[in-house]
Protein backbone atom coordinates (compact mmCIF):
# COMPACT_ATOMS: atom_id res chain seq x y z
CA UNK A 1 0.00 0.00 0.00
CA UNK A 2 1.25 3.27 -0.70
CA UNK A 3 1.10 5.98 2.17
CA UNK A 4 2.39 8.33 4.15
CA UNK A 5 3.30 6.88 7.98
CA UNK A 6 4.03 9.42 11.16
CA UNK A 7 5.44 8.16 14.66
CA UNK A 8 6.66 10.02 16.71
CA UNK A 9 9.46 9.17 19.69
CA UNK A 10 9.13 12.01 22.19
CA UNK A 11 10.08 15.46 20.44
CA UNK A 12 11.27 13.68 17.35
CA UNK A 13 8.88 12.98 14.80
CA UNK A 14 9.38 10.79 11.76
CA UNK A 15 7.54 10.56 8.66
CA UNK A 16 7.72 7.23 6.72
CA UNK A 17 7.48 7.32 2.26
CA UNK A 18 5.85 4.14 2.52
CA UNK A 19 5.54 2.26 -0.97
CA UNK A 20 7.93 -0.29 -0.90
CA UNK A 21 6.51 -2.68 -3.85
CA UNK A 22 8.08 0.43 -5.84
CA UNK A 23 10.89 1.16 -4.06
CA UNK A 24 8.83 3.96 -2.07
CA UNK A 25 8.09 5.69 -5.53
CA UNK A 26 5.65 8.65 -4.43
CA UNK A 27 2.35 8.87 -6.21
CA UNK A 28 0.26 11.91 -6.07
CA UNK A 29 -1.77 11.16 -3.49
CA UNK A 30 1.39 10.47 -1.65
CA UNK A 31 2.94 14.08 -2.08
CA UNK A 32 -0.37 15.51 -1.11
CA UNK A 33 -0.05 13.91 2.23
CA UNK A 34 3.24 14.46 2.93
CA UNK A 35 2.50 18.00 2.69
CA UNK A 36 -0.24 17.66 5.19
CA UNK A 37 1.56 15.35 7.75
CA UNK A 38 4.66 17.75 7.77
CA UNK A 39 2.17 20.69 8.28
CA UNK A 40 0.31 18.73 10.91
CA UNK A 41 3.77 18.37 13.03
CA UNK A 42 4.80 22.01 12.42
CA UNK A 43 1.83 22.73 14.00
CA UNK A 44 1.87 20.48 17.18
CA UNK A 45 4.42 22.02 20.10
CA UNK A 46 5.48 18.68 21.87
CA UNK A 47 7.47 17.87 18.10
CA UNK A 48 10.92 19.95 17.82
CA UNK A 49 12.67 18.02 14.96
CA UNK A 50 11.08 15.88 11.81
CA UNK A 51 12.99 12.79 10.25
CA UNK A 52 12.15 11.82 6.64
CA UNK A 53 12.79 8.46 5.52
CA UNK A 54 11.76 5.61 3.44
CA UNK A 55 9.97 2.49 4.18
CA UNK A 56 12.49 -0.41 4.38
CA UNK A 57 16.25 -0.25 3.87
CA UNK A 58 15.90 -0.90 -0.34
CA UNK A 59 14.86 2.87 -0.59
CA UNK A 60 14.81 6.20 0.39
CA UNK A 61 12.69 7.29 -2.84
CA UNK A 62 13.22 5.90 -5.75
CA UNK A 63 11.18 9.30 -7.90
CA UNK A 64 7.61 10.07 -8.83
CA UNK A 65 5.52 7.12 -9.60
CA UNK A 66 5.70 7.72 -13.65
CA UNK A 67 2.99 4.92 -14.19
CA UNK A 68 0.57 7.70 -12.11
CA UNK A 69 1.61 10.63 -13.68
CA UNK A 70 -0.12 10.45 -17.06
CA UNK A 71 -0.51 13.56 -19.37
CA UNK A 72 0.96 16.49 -17.21
CA UNK A 73 0.22 18.82 -19.67
CA UNK A 74 -2.75 19.37 -22.19
CA UNK A 75 -1.70 19.41 -25.14
CA UNK A 76 -4.34 20.87 -26.64
CA UNK A 77 -3.91 23.93 -24.51
CA UNK A 78 -0.24 24.05 -23.64
CA UNK A 79 -1.29 24.13 -19.95
CA UNK A 80 -0.22 22.14 -16.74
CA UNK A 81 -3.03 20.91 -15.49
CA UNK A 82 -1.33 19.83 -12.33
CA UNK A 83 -1.55 21.90 -9.35
CA UNK A 84 1.24 23.92 -8.11
CA UNK A 85 1.63 21.68 -5.09
CA UNK A 86 1.97 18.50 -7.20
CA UNK A 87 4.33 20.24 -10.08
CA UNK A 88 7.01 20.92 -7.00
CA UNK A 89 5.81 18.73 -4.53
CA UNK A 90 9.17 18.38 -2.72
CA UNK A 91 8.91 21.56 -1.36
CA UNK A 92 7.19 20.46 1.91
CA UNK A 93 10.71 20.38 3.82
CA UNK A 94 11.71 24.24 2.68
CA UNK A 95 8.35 25.03 3.66
CA UNK A 96 8.26 23.34 7.59
CA UNK A 97 9.19 25.80 10.29
CA UNK A 98 10.77 23.09 12.30
CA UNK A 99 14.05 21.10 11.16
CA UNK A 100 13.32 18.55 9.27
CA UNK A 101 16.27 16.10 8.47
CA UNK A 102 16.31 13.27 5.55
CA UNK A 103 17.88 9.62 6.79
CA UNK A 104 18.80 8.34 3.78
CA UNK A 105 19.21 4.48 2.65
CA UNK A 106 19.92 2.99 -0.70
CA UNK A 107 17.93 4.42 -3.84
CA UNK A 108 17.44 8.19 -3.77
CA UNK A 109 16.64 9.15 -7.29
CA UNK A 110 14.67 12.02 -9.12
CA UNK A 111 11.83 13.05 -6.80
CA UNK A 112 13.34 11.65 -4.57
CA UNK A 113 16.50 13.56 -4.92
CA UNK A 114 14.62 16.47 -5.01
CA UNK A 115 13.09 15.96 -1.54
CA UNK A 116 16.13 15.45 0.15
CA UNK A 117 17.46 18.50 -1.35
CA UNK A 118 14.56 20.05 0.65
CA UNK A 119 15.34 18.87 3.80
CA UNK A 120 17.79 21.16 6.14
CA UNK A 121 20.21 18.38 6.49
CA UNK A 122 20.73 15.15 5.04
CA UNK A 123 22.32 11.50 6.68
CA UNK A 124 22.92 8.92 4.46
CA UNK A 125 24.07 4.96 4.83
CA UNK A 126 27.28 3.78 3.04
CA UNK A 127 24.83 1.83 -0.13
CA UNK A 128 23.16 4.85 -0.83
CA UNK A 129 22.55 5.33 -4.66
CA UNK A 130 22.08 9.03 -6.09
CA UNK A 131 20.39 9.63 -9.32
CA UNK A 132 18.84 13.05 -11.05
CA UNK A 133 17.13 11.41 -14.58
CA UNK A 134 15.22 14.17 -15.61
CA UNK A 135 17.44 13.98 -19.04
CA UNK A 136 16.26 10.69 -19.84
CA UNK A 137 13.31 11.48 -19.34
CA UNK A 138 12.57 14.51 -21.59
CA UNK A 139 11.77 16.68 -18.29
CA UNK A 140 12.84 20.25 -17.71
CA UNK A 141 13.22 20.48 -14.17
CA UNK A 142 11.52 23.41 -12.18
CA UNK A 143 13.86 26.60 -11.66
CA UNK A 144 13.18 26.28 -8.16
CA UNK A 145 14.22 22.84 -7.67
CA UNK A 146 17.86 23.83 -9.85
CA UNK A 147 18.04 26.86 -7.98
CA UNK A 148 18.21 24.63 -4.46
CA UNK A 149 20.87 22.00 -5.78
CA UNK A 150 22.78 25.61 -6.96
CA UNK A 151 22.46 26.28 -3.40
CA UNK A 152 23.82 22.76 -2.14
CA UNK A 153 26.36 21.77 -4.71
CA UNK A 154 27.29 24.79 -6.59
CA UNK A 155 27.03 25.21 -9.81
CA UNK A 156 29.69 22.78 -11.26
CA UNK A 157 28.12 20.02 -9.10
CA UNK A 158 24.66 20.43 -10.41
CA UNK A 159 25.28 20.47 -14.26
CA UNK A 160 27.27 17.65 -13.58
CA UNK A 161 24.45 15.57 -12.10
CA UNK A 162 21.70 16.92 -14.68
CA UNK A 163 23.52 16.96 -17.69
CA UNK A 164 24.90 13.23 -16.95
CA UNK A 165 21.98 11.92 -15.20
CA UNK A 166 24.47 9.80 -14.23
CA UNK A 167 24.58 7.40 -10.50
CA UNK A 168 26.56 8.37 -8.02
CA UNK A 169 27.47 6.80 -4.61
CA UNK A 170 27.39 8.23 -0.91
CA UNK A 171 31.42 9.02 -1.29
CA UNK A 172 30.11 11.14 -4.19
CA UNK A 173 27.21 13.00 -2.49
CA UNK A 174 29.11 13.92 0.67
CA UNK A 175 32.30 15.08 -1.99
CA UNK A 176 29.49 17.34 -3.41
CA UNK A 177 28.14 18.28 0.18
CA UNK A 178 25.28 17.38 -0.29
CA UNK A 179 25.04 14.96 2.57
CA UNK A 180 26.31 15.79 5.52
CA UNK A 181 27.68 12.93 7.13
CA UNK A 182 28.07 9.16 5.85
CA UNK A 183 27.38 6.01 7.78
CA UNK A 184 27.62 2.45 7.67
CA UNK A 185 23.76 1.42 7.29
CA UNK A 186 24.25 -0.30 11.00
CA UNK A 187 24.84 2.36 12.31
CA UNK A 188 22.81 5.40 10.56
CA UNK A 189 19.19 4.45 12.92
CA UNK A 190 21.22 5.69 15.86
CA UNK A 191 23.15 8.32 14.78
CA UNK A 192 20.33 10.36 13.22
CA UNK A 193 18.08 9.19 16.51
CA UNK A 194 21.55 10.90 18.30
CA UNK A 195 21.75 14.18 16.23
CA UNK A 196 18.12 14.88 16.41
CA UNK A 197 18.19 14.26 20.06
CA UNK A 198 20.63 17.52 20.17
CA UNK A 199 18.52 19.25 18.08
CA UNK A 200 15.41 18.63 20.13
CA UNK A 201 17.02 19.91 23.55
CA UNK A 202 17.26 23.19 22.13
CA UNK A 203 15.12 26.09 21.96
CA UNK A 204 12.03 26.24 19.46
CA UNK A 205 12.37 29.83 19.03
CA UNK A 206 16.42 29.75 17.68
CA UNK A 207 15.71 27.15 15.78
CA UNK A 208 12.96 28.98 14.06
CA UNK A 209 15.18 31.97 14.03
CA UNK A 210 17.99 30.10 12.09
CA UNK A 211 15.94 28.20 9.39
CA UNK A 212 13.95 31.44 8.70
CA UNK A 213 17.42 33.18 8.59
CA UNK A 214 18.82 30.76 5.94
CA UNK A 215 15.87 30.77 3.48
CA UNK A 216 15.77 34.20 3.02
CA UNK A 217 19.58 34.04 2.49
CA UNK A 218 19.23 31.74 -0.35
CA UNK A 219 16.44 34.25 -2.13
CA UNK A 220 17.24 36.48 -4.27
CA UNK A 221 17.94 39.84 -2.37
CA UNK A 222 15.06 42.07 -4.01
CA UNK A 223 13.07 39.08 -2.52
CA UNK A 224 14.41 38.62 0.85
CA UNK A 225 12.07 39.52 4.16
CA UNK A 226 14.64 40.44 6.16
CA UNK A 227 11.96 42.16 8.87
CA UNK A 228 10.01 38.84 9.33
CA UNK A 229 13.49 37.05 10.31
CA UNK A 230 14.23 39.80 12.70
CA UNK A 231 10.97 39.94 14.34
CA UNK A 232 11.81 36.38 15.01
CA UNK A 233 15.18 36.95 16.42
CA UNK A 234 13.36 39.78 18.72
CA UNK A 235 10.82 37.25 19.97
CA UNK A 236 13.84 34.87 20.99
CA UNK A 237 15.23 37.85 23.10
CA UNK A 238 11.39 38.38 24.77
CA UNK A 239 10.82 34.69 25.48
CA UNK A 240 10.85 32.70 28.56
CA UNK A 241 12.91 30.13 26.94
CA UNK A 242 15.91 33.45 27.25
CA UNK A 243 15.43 33.26 30.54
CA UNK A 244 15.43 29.84 31.02
CA UNK A 245 18.84 29.31 28.84
CA UNK A 246 20.41 32.11 30.84
CA UNK A 247 19.62 30.83 34.60
CA UNK A 248 20.48 26.85 33.25
CA UNK A 249 23.62 28.28 31.95
CA UNK A 250 24.36 30.05 35.56
CA UNK A 251 23.40 27.20 37.31
CA UNK A 252 25.19 24.70 35.32
CA UNK A 253 22.28 22.33 34.37
CA UNK A 254 20.49 21.46 31.61
CA UNK A 255 17.76 24.32 30.02
CA UNK A 256 14.05 22.79 29.61
CA UNK A 257 12.89 25.08 27.16
CA UNK A 258 9.35 25.31 26.47
CA UNK A 259 8.89 26.71 22.86
CA UNK A 260 7.47 29.98 24.12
Amino acid sequence: MAEILTRRDGAIATVVISNPAKHNAVTPDMWRALDEALAHLERDPAVRVIVLTGDGDKAFVSGADIAQLGNRRDASKGEDTQPVETRVPYMAPMKCAKPVIAKIRGICMGGGLGLAAACDIRFCSDDAVFRMPAARLGIGYSHVGVARYVSLIGAANTLDIFLSARKFGAADALRMGFVLRVLPAAELDREVREYCAMIAENAPLSLLAVKRSVSEALKDPGERDIAAVQAIIDSCLDSEDYKEGRAAFMEKRRPAFKGR
